[in-house]
């Protein structure tokens, strides 16, 4: 094999090393022959998209800085006005958005999360195939309100904990069974082998055979490499269901990952008549039993890969062994350094619990909701935005203690008497220590160091997308184009769609897959006729399901460095999960999902988009 010269490989080191700063100016470049050539405004938005598909993918600038350039070449290339361009970045969804994170941050911050995981699994047990269901069931149910990122780094250390305690005890379990039988085949021998029994009156250890020790040797190490292979193949599993299963209950509610916010926020922006049609409640009915669908059949596909089809072993009949009851214990010492539970997690439990309940009598659908008979009689007043935003500001009000009444009798009761009394400096500390005011459930400075403020900006990008690609006409251009799928049966449209969505995703963000994806089918959808839910719902969820690579979402990457999984193990199970979630959408939408959205006729507010083209 030739060798690369050592200049050549000093200058493509430093290509490698420079690549951002090349593709900053030479992608522009290369794309710019096509709003020269091709004077329309559908071509100048054609090339701003474009622009920043290549820049979402390869990551040469940060995302929400490339979320940011409608807001400069938009104006400047004729296609909106900046006021226009700039109202997308704050829309309702935003609202949506930031209020369901402060509730995520609070929750976090008060570790109220970690409660929760710990009391289901001490319940579930610790049997290897009810622990990876348990696992996934609490993993899933937590990153339907909090990040999948969050999620995901705070089950793992669990789990690796426990299965190492299942694996030390084991192997503890297997040393001492190894020794006693030691013990009993050697005095076995020395019955045989005695002539005289008093000859080892002295009671020192008869020899043992040579070739029994190097028995009992090979035996142990043939179970010490068995075990490992066990456990390997557990700590992978385990590792694998946990990031999997995050991505998963993120499909489940509205606020549980970005691009179910894009998709709420791209119905409302080109088809402003759509009557809510998608909110809370309708989303949860719809995506909740599918997310529980590809939850069961992962942890199927799962059990098969890394546990076996022997049922009986892995849920485990009978009483437990010492293994199970040390790795209980270890949960179990770990819900006890949290304590009891406090006010503050008291408190932020039921203004989690409000706001759910909230949400899903808004506009429950098959009867009014309390916002339809109070305020939206004549609009849209009041929407989840509104509910997300009136609920985490509770956070800012309610103090994380009760006992500030008492600290602030305390405080009237001895002022005069602290002011004249001198008492040592300790004391005196000790006094403006108890001086202090009780912090609220919640404060800026926390808000300000969890809240992915980038994210705000990239759902602002993709509606500044949408809205461009309306006022200059891309979006009909572009469903003209697709109009041949007409002869193509909806579910075997949307079945190839899902497909690529699934396969694109896997190597560029899920915020940035359907921010270029959804307008796209919007149009081809009023284009050919069907119900635009039906195509964009099911991509929409597809974006989520990236399983096959680490880079492909942050909670992959995290059980990548965690579970000594290498790329095959990932991408192995991945493309079967992949093809079960997008069979499981494709289901959904063909089954309980047409009766709910009514997608079998084609909807009048589809035809009433807000199109404003610009000459």
């Amino acid at each position: 094999m030739a060798r690369i010269p050592e200049d050549d490989a000093l200058i493509l080191r430093w290509i490698w090393l420079h690549r951002n700063y090349l593709l900053i100016f030479i992608i522009p470049l290369l794309l710019l022959p096509l709003p020269l050539i091709i004077p329309t405004p559908e071509a100048r938005c054609g090339y701003v998209i474009i622009l920043m598909a290549l820049f979402w993918c390869t990551e040469c600038i940060p995302l929400a800085i490339t979320a940011l350039l409608p807001v400069i070449l938009f104006p400047m290339m004729g296609i909106m006005e900046s006021e226009k361009v700039c109202v997308q970045y704050l829309k309702d969804t935003n609202m949506l958005f930031i209020g369901g994170l402060l509730v995520a941050i609070a929750v976090e911050h008060w570790n109220l999360h970690k409660r929760i995981a710990l009391s289901v699994l001490l319940v579930v047990g610790v049997r290897p195939a009810l622990l990876m269901l348990g696992f996934m069931i609490v993993t899933s149910f937590l990153s339907m309100w909090i990040s999948n990122t969050a999620t995901t780094a705070m089950m793992l250390p669990i789990s690796q904990a426990v299965l190492e305690q299942l694996s030390a005890t084991e192997a503890d379990s297997d040393e001492k069974e190894l020794r006693e039988g030691q013990d009993n085949q050697a005095f076995e021998l020395t019955e045989v082998n005695t002539k005289h029994p008093l000859d080892n009156f002295s009671g020192e250890k008869p020899n043992v055979n040579p070739d029994l020790e190097a028995r009992i040797d090979s035996v142990s190490e043939s179970r010490r490499k068995e075990r490992e292979a066990k456990y390997i193949r557990l700590f992978k599993g385990m590792s694998l269901c946990v990031c999997y299963s995050a991505s998963i209950g993120g499909t489940a509610t509205l606020t549980g990952t970005t691009p179910n916010l894009i998709l709420k926020g791209q119905m409302d922006a080109i088809f402003p008549q759509n009557n809510g049609v998608i909110n809370f409640a309708s989303w949860f009915g719809f995506a909740f039993p599918n997310m529980v669908l590809m939850l069961v059949l992962s942890w199927l596909w799962l059990q098969f890969m890394y546990l076996g089809l022997n049922f009986k072993k892995s849920f485990g009949c009978g009483s437990k062994n010492e293994g199970d009851k040390d790795a209980y214990r270890v949960m179990k010492n770990e819900y006890k350094k949290l304590g009891s539970m406090c006010f503050a997690e008291g408190g932020v439990l039921v203004i989690f619990v409000i706001l759910v309940i909230l949400w899903f009598t808004r506009e429950p659908g098959f009867m009014p909701g309390w916002a339809s008979e109070l305020f939206n009689k004549n609009g849209q007043y009041v929407t989840d935005g509104t509910v997300a935003i009136f609920m985490s500001t509770m956070f800012f009000l309610i103090p994380s203690r009760i006992d500030f009444l008492y600290s602030i009798n305390w405080c009237d009761e001895h002022n005069e008497e602290a002011e004249e009394d001198e008492q040592e400096g300790g004391e005196k500390q000790e006094k403006k220590k108890k001086l202090k005011g009780t912090p609220t459930l919640l404060n800026w400075k926390v808000v300000h160091e969890r809240m992915p403020w980038n994210i705000v900006l990239l759902l602002g990008g993709g509606f500044a997308l949408a809205s461009g690609s309306e006022a200059s006409g891309l979006s009909v251009w572009l469903g003209e184009s697709l109009a041949p799928l007409q002869s193509i049966p909806p579910f075997a449209i949307s079945l190839i769609l899902c497909l690529l969505v699934g396969t694109f995703t896997e190597c560029s963000s899920n915020t940035a897959t359907t921010t270029l994806f959804l307008p796209i089918l919007a149009s081809m959808a009023t284009t050919i006729g069907i119900h635009p839910l039906y195509v964009m719902l099911p991509c929409t969820i597809s974006a989520s399901l990236a399983f096959m690579l680490p880079v492909a979402t942050p909670p992959n990457a995290i059980a990548f460095s965690y579970g000594n999984l290498k790329v095959l193990d990932m991408a192995k199970a991945g493309f079967i999960l992949n093809i079960i979630g997008i069979l499981c959408i494709n289901l959904g939408i063909n089954t309980w999902g047409m009766a709910m959205f009514n997608l079998g006729t084609f909807p009048t507010w589809a035809n009433a988009t807000n199109i404003t083209h610009t000459p």
